[in-house]
This record gives C-alpha cells, sequence and structure tokens, in this order.
C-alpha cells in the first residue's frame, strides 16, 4: 500500500511538486532532504575515495593461467592503490574484484566477483572460477549449459576507502513557529484557485521550526511548496519534513 509509504523529493523540481503528488497517490509524509536541490553533487564530494580498473586479458578456462592472472591482479592493485591512497592517505583501504566471464561463442559477459586471494593456484582456482562463474550464470538466467567451455574476457579490481558511519542526530526537543520572510499569491492546484502562500527563507530555518502551508520554503537551488494540505518541520538533520495536517 503506498499509502504507508514516505516519499523522498530530491533534484531541482521534485519538491516543487512533490507535496501534490503526495495528496494525489495518498502519501502522508515527504521528506525533501538538506541540499536536495544539489544532491548529486554532494553525494560526489561525501562518497569515499575509490577507483576500478578493468583490464582485458582474454583466456579460456580450461586454459587458465595463474601467473599472468596474478600479474595482471598485482599491476591492477598497485595501480588503484597509488589513486585512492593520494586522496585517502592512512586509510584501510578494501580490495573488490571480478572476472567478466561467458560460455564460449556468447555474445555478453557476466560479472563475476572473486574473493580477494581467489587467484591462489591454478587448479583451485580454476574450480573455483567456474563454482563462481556457474552461481553468477544461474541467478541470471535461471539455469546453467553443462559441458560448455568457459572463458574469461576481462578482469576487474576496485579499491576503496572506507565508508564513514553516519552520524546519530537527535530530533528537536519542540517546535517552534517559523518567522517568513513575506507573502507571496500563487496558484494552488489542489484548491484550483489563487492563495496566499507564506515565504520562508530554508537557510534561516533551524532545526525544531514549523511551518504551515500553504507556504514556499526557498533556497539557492528549489523550492519547496508546502501545500495547504500539508505542514512542515525541519528535523534535527535540516532536512524538511512534510506531514499531511490530518496526520498531525
Amino acid at each position: 500500500d503506498i499509502r504507508q509509504k514516505t516519499m523522498i523529493a530530491f533534484g531541482g523540481a521534485a519538491p516543487l511538486h512533490a507535496a501534490r503528488l503526495a495528496e494525489k497517490l495518498g502519501i502522508s509524509r515527504v521528506i525533501v532532504p538538506d541540499g536536495a536541490g544539489v544532491g548529486s553533487a554532494i553525494g560526489f564530494l561525501l562518497t569515499p575515495a575509490s577507483y576500478e580498473i578493468i583490464r582485458s586479458l582474454p583466456m579460456r578456462l580450461d586454459a587458465f593461467d595463474e601467473k599472468r592472472v596474478a600479474l595482471l591482479f598485482a599491476s591492477l592493485r598497485k595501480e588503484a592503490e597509488d589513486v585512492v591512497r593520494a586522496a585517502a592517505p592512512g586509510a584501510a583501504l578494501t580490495e573488490t574484484r571480478a572476472a567478466f566471464m561467458r560460455y564460449v561463442g556468447q555474445g555478453y559477459e557476466v560479472p563475476v566477483p572473486l574473493a580477494a586471494a581467489s587467484i591462489a593456484q591454478t587448479r583451485m582456482s580454476v574450480d573455483a572460477l567456474r563454482s563462481a562463474f556457474e552461481a553468477a550464470y544461474r541467478a541470471l538466467y535461471g539455469r546453467v549449459i553443462p559441458g560448455m567451455a568457459i572463458e574469461i574476457l576481462s578482469w576487474s579490481l576496485r579499491v576503496a576507502a572506507p565508508t564513514p558511519l553516519a552520524e546519530k542526530i537527535a530530533p528537536p526537543k519542540a517546535l517552534r513557529e517559523a518567522a517568513p520572510i513575506g507573502v507571496r499569491e500563487a496558484f494552488d492546484a489542489g484548491a484550483k484557485r489563487r492563495l496566499a502562500y507564506s515565504v520562508y527563507d530554508r537557510a534561516r530555518l533551524a532545526p525544531g521550526d514549523r511551518v504551515k502551508g500553504p507556504s514556499l520554503i526557498v533556497e539557492a537551488q528549489t523550492t519547496t511548496v508546502v501545500s495547504a494540505r500539508f505542514d512542515a518541520a525541519i528535523d534535527g538533520a535540516r532536512n524538511i519534513i512534510l506531514t499531511r495536517k490530518a496526520d498531525l
């Protein structure tokens, strides 16, 4: 039942339309994250440093060359680690490996996750690669093809710095009415007429501030429309929480 879900509005346009869309869908709660209009840029800046390399080294599994693969991964590891170390010096790095495999004659490869130390001994590695490929192939296609030769076309290695744990933020102890910076007349699609909307500057709103609809919460990247059927509050992380008035 979608009415039990919470809508998250991000991007430059979504906060403009989220309340009206929530009304139509029967959703009672909408979250507009802090920095919603530039969320992709914020995510890019906050994501941990990582570097992934994919390198071609075709070989059939029945002619698996453990030494060539080990040398390749050693080279990939050094290249990737040098890049990540420059961005995250002293960090404890993690390594992820994969092989892109298929049955001989097929046109598409299946990415197969590998344990970081799976390239150890030729015979064991062949068995491990075959088992990993068949598990990945079965998950995608529901079956394997017994007796078909298997080949690897390319290998990938990803080195990443750890993801920091999110800070636990306490909710505001009490709500208080925020002060508007003005009033603007705007068309309300639900009411099908123009209404007086109180205008609030999001940069001035603090955790615990409450905004009654209809109102507009403006910022440099977007505007959040709080329709007449919603009220809004600023939570401890400075997100805007829209709540349908009947549910307050």
